[in-house]
């Protein structure tokens, strides 16, 4: 058995806003981020709005399209973090987005004729102030499997606000027992699962 590489993760923010605005999405993101870099996982994040990216389904929609960029990223990660809130109890039009340009890789292989994307762990940050959470996470967990990403036991963590508030998860405070918790057990299960298929890969069919 060979020696697990350093792992690396990719937050992709898929605010609405661009980074002149704070976003929940974002800040659940950087925290599922932190907990990570205690299983020595190292990373960064990305806010999409930020980024040029076309709407497409293919690796490159040419003329400025900022996802061949944030495609490299997310081809060099281990660990993909999907980071959205909940809007009309839906995932973010930025990142329906995102699956719709991951959608290209099904048709895309490695050197052994595997989807691009197998070997890599994806998981899904939610928030929100309506129900949605778990529908959003089943939308976006079935997209990136479908693609080739493993997701993990425990793969979501998520805040929801009460239906019809105006509190924002980055104004509500720390939820170290509920979001927290499951942000933790998240990063612990993804960290795990992705040294697993670092060292032994899925075998070319």
């Amino acid at each position: 058995m060979t020696d697990s590489p350093t792992l690396k993760a990719l937050v992709l923010g898929c605010s609405l806003k661009t980074t002149s605005d704070e976003s929940s999405s974002e800040l659940l993101g950087r925290q599922v981020l932190d907990a990570l870099a205690d299983h020595d996982v190292e990373g960064e994040v990305l806010r999409v709005a930020d980024l040029g990216v076309k709407f497409g389904v293919s690796t490159d929609e040419g003329d400025g399209d900022g996802w061949p960029a944030v495609r490299d990223k997310v081809l060099a990660a281990h660990i993909l973090v999907l980071a959205t809130p909940i809007w009309m109890g839906q995932p973010s039009s930025i990142a329906k987005m995102v699956l719709e340009r991951l959608d290209a890789e099904l048709s895309e292989t490695d050197d052994l004729g595997r989807p691009s994307m197998y070997g890599k762990v994806a998981v899904v940050a939610v928030v929100g102030n309506e129900d949605g959470a778990h529908h959003v996470c089943a939308e976006v967990f079935q997209a990136l499997n479908d693609v080739g990403f493993t997701i993990p036991a425990a793969g979501g963590t998520y805040w929801v606000g009460e239906a019809m508030g105006k509190v924002d998860y980055k104004d509500a405070g720390p939820k170290p027992d509920t979001t927290g918790a499951a942000a933790k057990t998240l990063a612990a299960n993804a960290a795990h699962l992705a040294r697993l298929l670092a060292v032994t890969p899925y075998p070319a069919s």
